[in-house]
């Protein structure tokens, strides 16, 4: 047995005995590139891309492209890593699925705050619901940079409609992780207000999160 195969086998083994209790970044990702790189020595490429991206949170965040600039680092391995944060997303948004229905501000937050989870940009998401507040669908509507997203009411009302909404909620992520609402977040919400109501449609609220928390701008008295 090789050097590197004894060390695999030893974190290996460590990881079936105490989980990641233990486990520093560059063991993590040691651990997780032996999947993707059963012959190499990951230890370099893991001190690599922590060194890069500085963290493990960057590195998870990183596009397949910034992935792959770093040396030997293939698309085999970027495409790995980058699944760890989209499985996560919908692991964790999954376990809210089974939700009937969602009244009070704080089931709305616990709905919606799984949905951004390792998101480094911006995202809007429209959550349909019933006139009993079922939840019916939720789609996303919008995707931007790190400060911005660029909202298509059409878009947002087409969806209310096809889904046969009485009630939607907006909600999007704010990067930077303060949650006060921008002069354009404001403004487009009093847009898609006034949109709906044409279609009997209710804006029930408009969500912000940021950094694992979350602002109701109704709450907030901003519509």
């Amino acid at each position: 047995m090789g050097i590197h195969a004894g060390h695999r086998e030893r974190v290996r083994q460590r990881y079936l005995e105490t989980g990641l209790k233990g486990f520093d970044d560059v063991n993590v990702l040691e651990l997780l590139l032996f999947y993707a790189m059963p012959r190499q020595d990951t230890n370099p490429i893991a001190h690599a891309l922590l060194d890069r991206f500085g963290s493990l949170h960057g590195v998870l965040e990183a596009s397949i492209q910034e992935l792959k600039t770093v040396n030997g680092v293939g698309e085999n391995t970027a495409i790995l890593l980058s699944l760890i944060p989209e499985i996560s997303r919908r692991y964790l948004f999954g376990k809210k699925q089974t939700r009937k229905s969602l009244s009070t501000t704080q089931e709305l937050f616990d709905y919606v705050l799984p949905l951004f989870a390792f998101h480094p940009e911006e995202y809007l998401y429209m959550v349909s619901m019933d006139a009993g507040n079922k939840v019916l669908a939720c789609s996303e509507v919008a995707q931007g940079a790190v400060d911005s997203v660029n909202v298509n009411t059409r878009k947002i009302l087409a969806t209310a409609l096809e889904k046969r909404a009485s009630k939607i909620v907006l909600a999007h992520n704010h990067p930077s992780g303060i949650l006060i609402p921008s002069p354009a977040d404001i403004a487009i919400t009093r847009e898609l207000q006034e949109a709906l109501k044409v279609f009997e449609i209710e804006l029930m609220d408009h969500i912000i999160v940021g950094d694992g928390e979350c602002f109701s701008m109704r709450c907030g008295g901003y519509f």
